[in-house]
């Protein structure tokens, strides 16, 4: 089977910044996922911007509400409705019909404090999507390195779901020149999301959160 990517954008929208991705990604016809903070989607212009990544064909997500706290972290009952359901309401009908979710991995880490059962179960009894992630080339702190590492990451695995940010770091400069190296490449770019990294489909749990809950 030939290598797989799955692009998708954490953080946004940023005035100034997800116009070039949209723009890029179109030059390409390119679909991806873009995960959405919900306080974020309230500054001016930031929901027009992501009406017109879903209006192109781009899947929108919650990637909570305030992106500032693991759920594995705190034991205060009402977190998971606050980060999740409040970032969901503030989407609206931006959301797909599947409900993404993304946690914040601080970082980009996978571990035991990305979920609590708490948000577990909140995730199963209105029906979310848990989309997590199997590259992360840090590209906030990097913003020209990181398609390197990116490239590696798509190399060493037959389908990779990437995290990037649309944010004020300079690294999407390099998104056209990342996107033909893939494409050069023969890897596919696909919307879908693979089995692997998404544990729970529309409320049913579906693949392994070993090692990602805090019990």
């Amino acid at each position: 089977m030939s290598r797989r990517l799955s692009l998708t954008f954490d953080n946004g929208p940023t005035p100034g910044v997800t116009e070039h991705v949209l723009a890029e990604l179109a030059a390409r016809a390119v679909l991806a996922t873009f995960f959405v903070v919900g306080r974020d989607l309230e500054r001016d212009g930031s929901r027009e911007l992501v009406q017109r990544a879903k209006d192109a064909g781009h899947r929108i997500g919650n990637h909570t509400m305030t992106h500032s706290i693991q759920f594995g972290t705190s034991d205060d009952p009402g977190l998971p409705d606050a980060e999740i359901t409040a970032a969901q309401v503030v989407l609206g009908d931006l959301a797909e019909d599947d409900r993404l979710f993304r946690p914040w991995g601080g970082g980009g880490v996978l571990g035991p404090n990305l979920l609590s059962p708490a948000a577990v179960d909140l995730l199963e009894r209105d029906g979310y999507t848990l989309v997590l992630w199997n590259g992360v080339p840090r590209d906030w702190e990097d913003a020209t390195g990181w398609v390197d590492r990116a490239l590696a990451d798509i190399e060493s695995q037959d389908w990779t779901v990437l995290v990037l940010h649309d944010i004020q770091s300079g690294a999407m400069a390099q998104l056209g020149q990342f996107l033909d190296r893939v494409i050069e490449s023969g890897v596919e770019i696909v919307q879908d999301l693979p089995d692997a990294c998404v544990p729970i489909r529309r409320g049913k749990l579906v693949g392994s959160l070993d090692d990602l809950v805090t019990r």
